[in-house]
This record gives structure tokens, sequence and C-alpha cells, in this order.
């Protein structure tokens, strides 16, 4: 077996004993069969005695008479599909040194979104066929044999063969395309050092439209014909971000606020993507284990770009909207460490989630905050420098930021990467002096062994001094003194404390009765700062599921935002709200009806002010508000906010140029008009139907697609998840579908997706789409009972490619039923709703 291709099968990675330098490739797409061909010639460099070569292949025909090095022709060509490896063994070892390997093979442009793929898109009222490429994170393999990994960086001369009427585009500038007959051949130019996930491949029917950097960068946004005023939006924040990162200084900065939309969404990716010119295509993670060096960094320094291009957009606040969703993950005892060790490209799927994009990008905001931006970004400057065009680990950059800053780096934030979770701090006061303690913190009410070096910052009555400090074991006290402006001997009503001043930290706080009540007078007096009103009342929520604190002192506390009229807070007071909602009514059935009624109130002042009409002149932020609001009213059921949407609907059906339903309304529209949908009375969903057929804006299709699902009749439901099988609905649009399924819905989608496994798991193959049916159809529920039969039904059934999801899934429907529990038990839940329902507002 040593000497056999045997020896290659089960490992993780390839072997080091050869290393590719350039390819040359020509690809030949079939748009009519859904097939291509290709050759490819290779120059590798062989470092050690050997006789075989081994790269990843997968899903491809290899001409094995094809095959050459140098003048070699195999003994043996093997491919392991279940490694996803192609072996070629020779009479002899190889020569140490360079030599090219040759080679012809043949695949299937498939419908699963990666490798070389098939994609639909509308012309002339025909459907057409394109051709794709998605080769993150280990996906090139299927468009041609090649050593796919990102450490093995090498360029890329690419040659496309495709009908003479469609666009071919790639990585590089086109040298030159030359027409015969129905096909042309386009030639580009040879790529720079890169990781082979990187290489890009479009073929189709396309318009463009583009601009120039400051530096003479020519930009493009490519869209479907007769489309390009919708790109015009996407160009302009490209340009921008282009123009800022090519600035390096651009990463000194002054920390503001935040919001979203469909329009804030683009500026956000298209960010986002080009940051990572620098963070993954510039310098490129050794290992997937990394993959957080390329996704956290380009998630922080989104922000930063949009930040700078649309300050009025308080996209600092925004941002944590991703701590938020970090914190919520990280907090399940299934979560992993930001550096997880892949065994497997089969495990790579599983770790693009929220722990490595948003934990990720938080942790890099904690750290930039501690160190100071100015400092952090000169030490990031060096880091890229040192490391263009070949790979870092994580500990390489912690090395030159160490070296830059004189920090403890490595120490501080290896308690944050190599570790899973975060801690909650509990703060106490005991005469002058505040008290600390810090725990793992865990959703279902556990303590976790981990211990972190917590960067600390504190304030006391007002901003004007804090102080900064590293908590470096389980306790500590600091003197309140040393973060006051005043010697403070009255504590009075106006008093407060407030720790992780501007949700910097990746961690929660838990304050004893004292600290937490001034806090609350605090939100009432509008003392505090947008991100800390956030924190306070994220924190909160999290430590009231985890049973720390009870749902009627949460109820108390979001009562005390009832005056607010800020979007960035709202949005998760909101969210908060829904989320209460939905417990409530599987803990409380009786006392359901009346929270209703009070998160309703609690939301309808703001509502008021912003009503269901555009105002001239008013802000972007006020424009997201609206929608949020009308959502969240619908939603708990607004009798009033329903019927309007209901009345305003119905007028933008006879009229879709109506500015009585403008895009940023029509959600709250369609989920009103699905609320009076049942099997009897099908007029609405007939309805929305129709405008989803007739539109070719995504946007708008989104949004008919999680409200058709949102319809409390079983049957609607049953028919709107049968939808997902049909053409009308693109693979990668499930996940509308199945996060807009109502609470009536949750037993027909899980009876749904047990009829149709096999289905799912055929029509879905890919990890992430697999991993979120099961995310979004089993986490509503909230009974032991139902973790038990979830659990029964996947025994036989669960794959390695969505483990880690069912484990998630079913720890948060383990964690629900035992808030539930605990909501139960609570003597004053009761009174203090209807204490709050007859407040004055």
């Amino acid at each position: 077996m040593a000497d056999s291709p045997e020896q290659f099968r089960g490992k993780s990675r390839l072997p080091r004993f050869a290393q590719p330098l350039r390819y040359d490739l020509l690809l030949r797409p079939d748009l009519a069969a859904c097939t291509f061909s290709g050759s490819a010639a290779v120059a590798v460099a062989v470092s050690a005695p050997t006789r075989f070569l081994v790269l990843n292949a997968a899903e491809l025909s290899v001409d094995g008479s094809s095959i050459r090095f140098q003048d070699l022709a195999p003994t043996e060509v093997v491919q392991f599909e279940e490694d996803e490896i192609l072996v070629i063994g020779f009479q002899k070892e190889l020569p140490v040194g360079e030599g090219v390997l040759t080679m012809n093979f043949t695949g299937t442009l498939n419908d699963q979104m990666r490798g070389f793929y098939r994609s639909k898109y509308e012309y002339k009222g025909e459907s057409k066929n394109m051709a794709v490429t998605q080769f993150q994170a280990a996906d090139a393999r299927r468009c041609f044999p090649c050593w796919d990994e990102p450490a093995f960086k090498a360029k890329f001369k690419l040659t496309l063969q495709v009908p003479s009427e469609l666009v071919a585009l790639s990585n590089m500038p086109v040298v030159k395309d030359t027409v015969h007959g129905p096909l042309k051949t386009v030639y580009y130019e040879e790529s720079p050092l890169m990781s082979t996930y990187l290489i890009a491949i479009v073929v189709g029917l396309f318009d463009y439209i583009e601009s120039s950097t400051l530096e003479g960068t020519k930009v493009r946004v490519y869209t479907q014909v007769g489309m390009t005023s919708q790109g015009k939006f996407a160009l302009d924040v490209g340009v921008k971000s282009l123009n800022l990162y090519k600035e390096e200084s651009a990463l000194l900065y002054d920390e503001q606020l935040s919001s979203a939309s469909n329009k804030q969404q683009v500026a956000i990716t298209v960010a986002h993507e080009l940051a990572h010119q620098w963070f993954g295509n510039l310098v490129t993670m050794e290992w997937w284990t990394h993959l957080w060096l390329n996704e956290g960094f380009a998630s922080w320094v989104s922000y930063l770009a949009v930040e700078s291009i649309f300050p009025e957009w308080n996209n600092w606040t925004q941002f944590l909207d991703e701590t938020t969703s970090g914190l919520r993950l990280d907090a399940l005892a299934e979560s992993h460490p930001i550096e997880v060790e892949v065994n497997h490209a089969s495990e790579i799927g599983a770790i693009f989630d929220s722990i490595s994009y948003d934990k990720g990008a938080s942790v890099i905001r904690m750290l930039e905050s501690y160190l100071g931006a100015e400092r952090f970004q000169k030490a990031l400057a060096s880091y890229i420098k040192k490391y263009a065009y070949s790979n870092a680990k994580t500990e390489d950059l912690w090395a030159v930021l160490e070296e830059e800053t004189g920090e403890p780096v490595k120490d501080l934030m290896t308690t944050w990467t190599k570790q899973q979770g975060y801690p909650v701090i509990y703060a106490k006061l005991n005469g002058q002096d505040l008290e600390l303690e810090q725990a793992q913190f865990l959703s279902d009410g556990s303590s976790g062994p981990h211990m972190w070096i917590v960067p600390m910052t504190s304030c006391c009555d007002s901003y004007d001094v804090n102080k900064k400090f590293l908590l470096k074991d389980k306790t500590d006290k600091i003197h309140i003194k040393d973060f006051t402006a005043s010697q403070i001997t009255d504590r009075s009503q106006n008093f407060w404390i407030k720790l992780n001043i501007d949700q910097t930290g990746f961690y929660r706080v838990k304050y004893d009765d004292e600290l937490a009540a001034g806090l609350e007078n605090a939100v009432k007096a509008k003392k505090l700062s947008l991100m800390d009103m956030i924190g306070i009342v994220e924190d909160s929520y999290a430590l009231s599921i985890a049973c720390k604190q009870t749902l009627t002192s949460l109820l108390r506390l979001l009562n005390a935002y009832r005056h607010e009229s800020d979007y960035t807070v709202l949005s998760h007071v909101t969210s908060v709200c829904l989320g209460v909602d939905k417990i409530s009514a599987d803990a409380t059935p009786d006392l359901s009806r009346d929270i209703k009624q009070l998160l309703i109130k609690l939301l309808l002042l703001a509502a008021k002010r912003v009503g269901w009409d555009p105002k001239d002149g008013e802000s972007h932020l006020d424009a997201m508000l609206r929608s949020l609001l009308l959502i969240a009213l619908v939603k708990l059921g607004h009798d009033e906010t329903i019927n309007e949407g209901i009345r305003r609907f119905h007028i933008f059906l006879e009229d879709r140029k109506s500015s009585l339903l403008p895009p940023d309304n029509r959600k709250a529209a369609y989920l009103a008009v699905m609320r009076t949908v049942s099997t009897s009375s099908r007029a609405g969903y007939e309805a929305l139907l129709k405008i989803y057929r007739e539109t070719s804006e995504a946007q708008e299709k989104s949004r008919i697609l999680g409200s058709l699902s949102s319809c409390r009749d079983k049957d609607i439901v049953f028919e709107a998840l049968n939808l997902m099988f049909t053409d009308e609905v693109r693979n990668q649009d499930a996940y509308d579908v199945l996060r807009g399924v109502s609470l009536e819905g949750r037993e027909v989608a899980w009876a749904w997706l047990k009829e149709n496994w096999d289905h799912v798991l055929k029509t879905w193959p890919s990890s992430q789409l697999v991993s979120m049916f099961v995310n979004y159809i089993v986490s509503p529920f909230t009974s032991e009972e139902k973790a038990a039969e979830v659990s029964e039904f996947f025994a036989t059934r669960v794959k390695p490619s969505f483990e880690r999801a069912l484990k998630q899934s079913l720890e948060r429907v383990r964690i629900s039923a035992r808030w539930i529990e605990s909501i139960k038990r609570e003597p004053n839940l009761a009174r203090t709703v209807h204490q709050l329902l007859l407040q004055e507002v």
C-alpha cells in the first residue's frame, strides 16, 4: 500500500511533494446540454522524490489516456470520489524540478450552486441558461483538476470557448477574442499569484455600466440586459470603496453610529467583497481553519467603508446587528471557536457562519478599540505588506500587531479565537467599589469552564471620564472614583454605571438590582449613547432567555424605550419584542393577548410618528424605521395596521405604480394580506403569486416568498413550501420561504420536511442550504417532547455536513423549553403586564 495510490486515501490535506506554479486552462461550456469540456496544462514544481502526483478532482471525468507529465504517460490513474482526489502514478520517480502536467476532462454544469454550474435568467420573456462559478471553499475541483487548497497559490491563464453572442467574464482583462462561426474563443491575461477558490467565470447575456477610480482603475457592474440603471448604486459604492481602501490611512476613522435596507445591504455587500482584494486575495489564509481572517476582516472593514461613504446612515451602530448575531450563536454549547480545526474539505461549509463572520468582525472591532484606531491601522498595514501574495495564519497577524504596538495581543486574542463562547461579567456595587466576576455565558443557563482576558471599559453618570483596563482573572474590583468626573456620595436615581461602553467588547454584562435600576432610568432620560441603549436591551434579553433574570424585569426595561424614535435602537427593541411575543404564546397563552397589546403600545408612538407615507426630506433611517415598525405591528396583530395594509394593497393591485405602497412598505402590506388568507378564501394568496410571476425584481420576489409562507392556515403554508420544488423558485431563494413560516405553521413545516426529506437532500445538497432547512424548521419549537421527536427522526439520517446545524437547532428548542418553565413560575408577571398596560403613554 505504501507505494500504491491507496496510501493517499482519507487524508485531510494534499501531500506537499509537488506544487502548481502556473495553470493554462481551456474551458468549453455547452449551455444547451449543460455540460463542459476542458484541457489543462499545469507547470508543477516537484520538490521531493515521488512517482505520484496527487491533486483534487470531483464530479469530473478525466481522460486517463490524455495525461502526460513532460513526455511521461502514467501507469495508474485513480479517482477516489469520496476524497475528491485524482492520483496519477508513473513507472518511476519523477525528476525533482519543474515539469508540465497536461490532461483533458469533461464535467456537468450542475444546478447545485457550486463548482461550474448553471443558473437561469430572463431575456425577452424567455428563460435562458448561464454558466457561473462558485469555488469557495473547495469547489474549483468540480471545474478542473487542481491543487484546491488556499496555500497552493499559482498563476492562472484562462481561455474560454463560448457562443459568440454571449459575454464571457473572468478575473482578468481580455487579451483578445477570435470568432469562428457560432463560437468565439476568449483569451485572458495571466493572473497574479492566487488561490484556486478565487477563480471566477460567468458566461451569459449581460449589459454593463462602468466608471473609474481616482487612480484610473476601471470598475464595471454587469446586469441582466436592460437593467443597467439598477446597477448604478452598486457601481458608485464600488468606486468609492476602492478609492477608500487604496488609501490605507482611511482605516483611521471617527467611530460613529448605523442602519439597514436593500440599498444599505448592497453597499455593505459591495464593500465586503471589495475588501477581499486585500483580506483574502492579496493575503490569503493558509488553510480553512483561518477562514475568519478573510471573512471577519472583510466584514469589519466593509462597515468602516460604508460609514465613511454614508456617514448619515450611522453605520457603526448597525454593526451591533453583527455582534448580536455572533453573540446569540456563540451562547450555544454547540457553537465552535473562531478558529476551527478543519480536517476535510466536506467540513468547510459548516464554518461559514455567524462565528467566522460576525464574531470574527466583532473581536477585531474589540481589539481595534483597545489598541486605538491609529496604532491598529499602522500595524495592519505592516501585516498586509509583509504577507502580500502569500498565505498567513492567525498567529502571524498577532505577531505583527504585538511587534508594532508592544501590547500582549497574542495572549489577549488567543482567548477569543481558540476557545468558543464568551463571558458574562457580573457587576455589583459594594460601597465605593465595583466588583466584577466573569463566567462563560451559555443560553441554557449553565456556566462553561472558559476564562478570557477581557478588554473592559466603564463610565459613570457621563461619558466624559472612562476607564479602560484588562480583566485577566475570574474576579477584580475597581474604585468608582477611577472613572467618575466628580466624587459621588449621593447615589440618587440619576446615578448610573455602564460597562462595555458602546458595546465594543464581545461579552454580556449582568448588573445587580441597584445598577440595573440606574440604567433603566438613564434609558428613560436619554442619557446613553445609541450603542449602549442597544447593548442594555440585548444583554437583558439574552439573560432572560438564560433564566438569569425574569421576563417581568425584561418587560419593565422594554417599557423604558416607549418614547424612543431612533431606527437603530428600535430595530433591536422590535426584534426583542417579537421574540417575547413568540415565547409568551407558548409559555403563558392566557396572558399572551395582553403581552401583545403591551408590545404594540410600546411601538405605537414611533409608528404613528413615521406613519405609512414617506415625507419630503425624511432621513434614510426614517424610511427604514417605517418598514420595520409596520412589519412588527402586523406580526403582533395590530388591527389598525393590518386593515390599512390590506386597503393599500388593493389599490396597489390595480395600479402597480401607486405611491400609496412604495417598496419599503410592501412587506408589511403583504404580511397583512396573508393574515386574511385561508383555504376557503385564497384571493390574497393568488394576488401575491400573480405579482411574483409578473415581476423581474429579485427583491420584490424575495418579499413575496417570505410573505406567502407566513399564513396561519396550515394548508396554505404547505402549498407555499411546495412552491420551492417548482421551477418558479430558484434554489437559493428557498431561504425566503423558510424564514417566513409563521408560528402557526411550525407543525406543518416539520411534517412537510419529514415527508420530503430525501427530495430536499437531492435538490439542495450543499451543506449550507440543508443546514438552513434544519435550522429554520426545527428551531421555532419549544418543548422537550418535540426535541426528542426531531432527534429520533434524524438519528439515522444525520450527515456531517449539517450535523452542527441540527445540534444547534435542538439546543435552541431545549433552551426555549427551559425558558418557558421559568416564565410559568414567575409570580409577578401578570400583575406587571397589567400595570404597564395601564400606564399613561
